[in-house]
């Protein structure tokens, strides 16, 4: 149930949002008349151009609505919210171009569509990070309190407690704990109730949210006995996501026809949201460096056939993302039969762990050790980074030989991305590093991946591979 509170709370952001709204149409129009472009709104307005108005501002106040953004985001940050006005901002676009074609107004193009997203987007955006920050402000003097109670007194119930009292902005006062176990203590705070008296104890206080931070395996029973009676009377509840203890795994949730699915994974954030970008990036780049680079494939590919018998191209069955099989493209740099050679040269390895590696490996072509040195062999993988089978930046991608001879499991979380054509490791001595601070690195890339980051590792990869450090 909301409270009256809360609906003055709701009613405010609609009054914000409204006058936005209505604000970026008509500035939306006045930048088109200014620009010489028909625009939806004149003076004075007509009733068709009143009716678009009102219109566009109602269906906004519908999606925002239905999209969640007027649920309580006391927990939430501002990011979080920025993405959710993005989406709703693009249907309400949807609505507004659709209810200008309903009524016949050919004044509204792309132009003033363009103007009119980006003043909407922008500026609910500011004004709810302005609403945020007078919360904030009133909160940290003892106003706009939310009452919670806490179930449990164990380790996850002490990092929450830790983690609530360093963020006062937040506004909730913590009245005490629930627990069967009398006395356990909690950093100072009072002890209520078990969890079989909770029901009476919410009966006669004031309760707003309810933490549980039980274990679940252990205390199923009065987890779920208090679930029901929070049910029962209204009492909204909430579960950190650290239900396992895991070390790594960070959590996101996503509904399913009206059923929470918890989303646990590990690495960098961004992962989560901002994959289409790195994608983008890969596609680009990687079709715009084909065509650039194409002399030097020519070039290569003919010294190659000039050179030594046998293709131009070496494909290798390799592991990429979530242990898919693909094939690797590289220019051929060893003999023929190379691979099935390398049995008989495996106790001439010269690094430790599962890979195979030689300084002087007989395999290899004269030209080959230039293309090798120069890392002229790995670009044919451009076309694996446009296929979708790599990256251009990621873990580099091992032989199905390395890979079954890994001896630990924490190694495999590298198959957690696509593998790429130039790495941490790759700017970092290649093959002068230990295998175990090779996969080290790999995972550090893996738990910071921004889109910063991968731009610095490509810029720092040319002057590498000019150096030749770590080649073979």
């Amino acid at each position: 149930m909301i409270s009256y509170r809360r609906h003055r709370f709701v009613a405010s952001y609609q009054v914000f949002d409204a006058v936005v709204i209505l604000s970026a149409s008509v500035l939306a129009s006045v930048a088109a008349s200014m620009l010489g472009i028909a625009a939806p709104l004149s003076w004075p307005p007509s009733a068709k151009g009143l009716t678009f108005l009102f219109g566009t501002l109602a269906g906004f106040l519908v999606v925002f609505g239905s999209t969640g953004l007027y649920l309580s985001r006391r927990l939430e940050q501002d990011h979080g919210e920025a993405r959710q006005l993005l989406k709703a901002t693009g249907l309400g676009l949807i609505w507004t171009a659709a209810l200008a074609t309903f009524l016949g107004l050919s004044t509204v193009g792309w132009a003033y569509l363009l103007c009119f997203g980006g003043l909407a987007f922008v500026g609910t955006v500011l004004a709810r990070k302005l609403a945020r920050r007078v919360l904030q402000r009133v909160r940290l003097r003892g106003r706009n309190l939310r009452h919670v109670v806490i179930v449990g007194s164990g380790r996850r119930a002490e990092r929450l407690l830790e983690k609530l009292r360093s963020r006062p902005e937040l506004g909730y006062h913590i009245k005490g704990y629930v627990d069967n176990r009398v006395g356990s203590g909690l950093d100072g705070l009072p002890y209520l109730c078990t969890t079989s008296d909770f029901g009476r104890y919410l009966v006669d206080n004031v309760v707003d949210e309810v933490f549980i931070t039980l274990p679940i395996k252990s205390h199923y029973e009065e987890i779920r006995q208090i679930l029901s009676v929070c049910e029962e009377q209204g009492v909204l509840v909430r579960i950190p996501s650290d239900l396992f203890d895991l070390n790594l795994a960070k959590t996101t949730s996503a509904d399913l026809d009206g059923t929470l699915i918890l989303t646990l994974y590990t690495g960098s954030d961004q992962h989560l949201y901002h994959m289409w970008a790195k994608r983008t990036m890969d596609v680009v780049v990687s079709a715009f460096l084909l065509v650039l680079l194409s002399p030097v494939f020519l070039l290569a590919a003919l010294l190659i056939k000039l050179t030594s018998p046998g293709p131009v191209f070496f494909k290798q069955k390799r592991m990429g993302y979530n242990k898919r099989i693909f094939e690797i493209y590289k220019f051929r740099t060893m003999v023929v039969d190379a691979e099935k050679r390398q049995a008989e040269l495996e106790d001439k390895n010269e690094v430790p762990g599962p890979v195979f590696k030689m300084h002087r490996d007989p395999r290899v072509t004269p030209v080959g050790r230039w293309l090798r040195r120069l890392s002229i062999d790995e670009l044919p993988q451009l076309i694996n980074v446009l296929k979708g089978d790599m990256s251009l930046v990621g873990p580099r991608p091992l032989p199905l030989r390395d890979v079954s001879r890994f001896d630990q499991d924490w190694v495999r979380r590298r198959f957690s991305v696509r593998p790429g054509i130039t790495c941490s490791w790759q700017i970092s001595g290649r093959s002068e590093i230990p295998f175990d601070q090779w996969m080290r690195l790999d995972l550090e890339y893996i738990d910071n991946w921004s889109l910063g980051l991968d731009l610095q590792i490509l810029l720092k990869t040319v002057p590498a591979v000019l150096r030749g450090t770590g080649a073979m």
